[in-house]
């Protein structure tokens, strides 16, 4: 049996900059994850995509925040259940819940964090295409893992979102040819993005065919062509890669099941006081979570996760007002007694 003060289910980036929040009250922290590393999305879907809106950084890979954020939590050493998923939640006590994996592990907590993101979530395919099953890790792909996989191959993009327009940007300087398919002629994603593919189409870097649709795929044992559909005219493209772009289908699987008040496959908090649901002691940050005016963000997850855990101190030291310290002047404890000590102010007598 595990026995900790908080339980994060979820080890994506919320859930690691929690344990960083949490180990500054002197909470101390176990997470529960169903992939087999620590960094959720970032790290199993798009470890070399670049993030452009966490604060301090004009850019970082994806990946490379996890390896920061794995850093920032160390001296606080967290335990991890990495490779099973939480199955079952019983509440011991007022002050006790059991929660329990797939694969029968047990974990004791004075409150539980759900930081899973989007849940377990698989991508959504283009189902139309018959053949589809037969070039799937022949050619098919759903995610970008690592771009050199692309290097001077020929890639057709299908999609009209961020996820499309940042890979379309990404593999432009990577593969020896990127197209970028979408059946309508505007895009979801950002505006900056839609503009950065414009202008490498308008340099020749990439082809970009709208509004269109993928309707086959063909080739011998590799995929090695598609079929577009221009609206009634079709049109053959030779290819090494197709990545359909469509987005994930979340699914909160059996946290359904925890009698949590859920909206449209997402977990209800209060966002008022400290994201906690509708059961005491249980709470949800990050994308995993809704309220009015939710944004899904991972900065926005950070702030739900420092909110979360003062609300865990209060409810771990009733009673016991904690005293705000900035980490600038404090400095910061690790469990294992390190310390990293802030710079201290060199006060100068005036005679």
């Amino acid at each position: 049996m595990i026995i900790t003060d908080l339980l994060i289910i979820g080890a994506g980036p919320t859930g690691l900059f929690a344990v960083f929040e949490a180990g500054l009250l002197k909470i101390k922290c176990h997470l529960i994850d169903a992939l087999p590393q620590a960094g959720g999305q970032l790290q199993e879907l798009y470890p070399k995509k670049p993030i452009f809106d966490i604060p301090g950084y004009p850019t970082i890979n994806a990946g490379e925040l996890v390896d920061n954020l794995m850093d920032q939590i160390k001296q606080f050493q967290p335990g991890f259940t990495l490779g099973e998923t939480a199955t079952t939640l019983n509440k011991i006590d007022d002050d006790w819940f059991e929660v329990i994996t797939n694969k029968g592990t047990v974990h004791r907590a004075r409150a539980v964090a759900i930081a899973g993101g989007l849940g377990t979530f698989s991508p959504r395919k283009p189902e139309h295409l018959p053949n589809l099953a037969q070039f799937e890790e022949n050619g098919v792909e759903y995610f970008v893992k690592e771009p050199e996989h692309f290097r001077n191959k020929k890639v057709v993009i299908a999609g009209g979102g961020d996820s499309a327009l940042d890979w379309s940007i990404f593999l432009s300087n990577v593969a020896s040819e990127v197209t970028l398919i979408h059946r309508r002629n505007e895009f979801r994603g950002a505006l900056d993005s839609v503009e950065k593919v414009q202008e490498l189409k308008n340099s020749g870097k990439l082809k970009l065919i709208t509004p269109a649709e993928v309707t086959a795929l063909t080739g011998n044992g590799h995929l090695q062509g598609i079929t577009v559909d221009l609206g009634g005219e079709t049109k053959d493209i030779e290819t090494d890669f197709f990545i359909p772009l469509f987005g994930l289908t979340p699914k909160l699987g059996d946290l359904a099941n925890w009698g949590l008040d859920i909206e449209k496959n997402a977990i209800k908090v209060n966002n008022a006081l400290d994201y906690q649901t509708n059961i005491e002691g249980i709470y949800a940050v990050g994308d995993i979570n809704t309220y009015p005016g939710k944004l899904k963000l991972i900065l926005c997850g950070f702030h739900e996760a420092t909110l979360m855990c003062q609300s865990v101190y209060s409810r771990m030291n009733p009673g016991k007002k904690y005293v705000l310290k900035y980490t600038t002047v404090s400095g910061v404890d690790g469990f294992d007694g390190s310390r990293k000590e802030a710079e201290k102010a060199v006060v100068k007598k005036i005679d």
